[in-house]
């Protein structure tokens, strides 16, 4: 490991910060055994999503063996096309409005467990939520005995930085869930597909579909990366967002004064654009991924430095390009109106990455925090208890609020 390396894992987000206004937007990770790159220019980055198609999708040591080899993260060419027609088309536009109402039920049956004067720990209960509706989306009801041990293992593998590094760097990788976990989500997902062929897990079983004969390994390995990508995310940006709305009192009230002029529960866009505004403002600032997945160049890309050669194993860098005060001036102030007064360029702008491996669930992402948002601002006065705990924490590749961080219900609006 050289020390840049070094740096980037164990000084993640300092590291980022002193190198966001570079000029280049090209950072060399290591020049051998083959190199590697971080891009956060523009132009590269327009450059790499438009011919994403061509290039390698190698995907991440660390968490390849966790959400497994055949995930539909690492797949390619037709194969993976065929994943994202299949488990991609019900999860935007119209469709989202199947899953309103079960959305709307789990989140305000979250709610209200949250009586005045509880103090919980804001990461964890946007965790949970999050996984309840992915599962529900995924088999069809939010079984607990299964997400349980589903979400132990994750805080296994994720919950501490440097019980992740140990795992990663000393024990050989991070902890598999065990064969008794897999067969289960295995054996929910084959129920699901049979009883509720709506559900997603029925669309990819579907016996006229390219996967009807989908083997218990392949099966398990989307069902662990559709359950994790669907709720890790989300669960980050509805906690960073309430935390946010927290510290700027001004921009809370104005997110009240919208949503009091409304009915909506955070489902339409067109109906509270602050809200949404809000969401996007805090993707961009405190991204849940801070990097897109890796690829390996199949041509030249330039930059405004010069050209990466094909061999180079690039990273795209969200947190990089959303840091950079050319592309978002002032960029660490947390301001939504920067949302409201046109499109942000994808090439400056991507939380949910880009090119072929644009984030199947963005819109439906977006949606549930809304949602979580525009109930929780109803219905329950929230107050952080120790905000100088609103640090990000890397959970794997993903960046949530420290699990320290912790909210009190102050008094129940309904």
């Amino acid at each position: 490991m050289n020390p840049i390396e070094f740096r980037l894992v164990f000084r993640t987000l300092p590291f980022l910060d002193a190198h966001a206004d570079e000029p280049d937007g090209v950072l060399c990770r290591r020049t051998a055994p083959e190199p590697q790159y971080l891009v956060w220019e523009p132009g590269a980055i327009g450059e790499l999503f438009r011919a994403d198609g061509e290039h390698g999708h190698p995907g991440s040591r660390s968490f390849r063996p966790l959400l497994g080899p055949r995930s539909l993260l690492w797949q390619e060419g037709e194969r993976h096309a065929a994943y994202r027609r299949v488990l991609g088309t019900p999860l935007r536009g119209r469709r989202l409005q199947d899953y309103r109402a079960m959305i709307g039920a789990t989140v305000h049956a979250a709610i209200d467990d949250l009586p005045a004067g509880r103090v919980f720990g804001l990461a964890d209960w946007t965790r949970g939520l999050a996984l309840r509706v992915m599962a529900t989306i995924v088999f069809g009801r939010a079984d607990d005995e299964l997400l349980d041990p589903f979400a132990r293992w994750m805080d296994r593998a994720l919950g501490s930085r440097y019980r992740t590094l140990a795992y990663r760097y000393l024990r050989g990788g991070l902890p598999l869930p065990g064969r008794e976990l897999d067969e289960r989500l295995v054996r929910a997902a084959r129920e699901a597909a049979a009883a509720r062929p709506s559900t997603l897990a029925g669309r990819l079983l579907a016996a006229d579909g390219p996967f009807a004969d989908l083997d218990d390994g392949e099966l398990r390995d989307q069902i662990v990366s559709l359950l994790f990508a669907g709720h890790e995310t989300t669960a980050s940006t509805a906690a960073w967002a309430v935390y946010w709305l927290d510290r700027h009192e001004a921009i809370r009230s104005r997110v009240l004064a919208e949503l009091a002029a409304t009915t909506d529960d955070g489902f339409s866009t067109e109906q509270v654009p602050l809200l949404q505004a809000v969401v996007q403002e805090t993707l961009r600032i405190t991204p849940p991924v801070p990097a897109a997945g890796n690829r390996v160049l199949s041509r030249e890309c330039p930059h405004s430095g010069g050209k990466l050669q094909p061999g180079t194993t690039v990273t795209p860098s969200i947190y990089l390009a959303h840091h950079r005060a050319e592309s978002h001036p002032d960029p660490h102030r947390f301001d939504p109106d920067r949302f409201l007064h046109g499109r942000v360029p994808a090439d400056r702008y991507f939380p949910f990455g880009g090119g072929t491996r644009h984030c199947l669930g963005s819109q439906l992402g977006q949606l549930e925090v809304r949602m979580i948002l525009a109930g929780l601002l109803r219905r329950r006065e929230l107050r952080c208890v120790n905000p100088k705990a609103g640090v990000p924490q890397l959970r794997g590749h993903a960046m949530a609020p420290s699990p320290r961080l912790r909210v009190e219900v102050l008094s129940c609006l309904d």
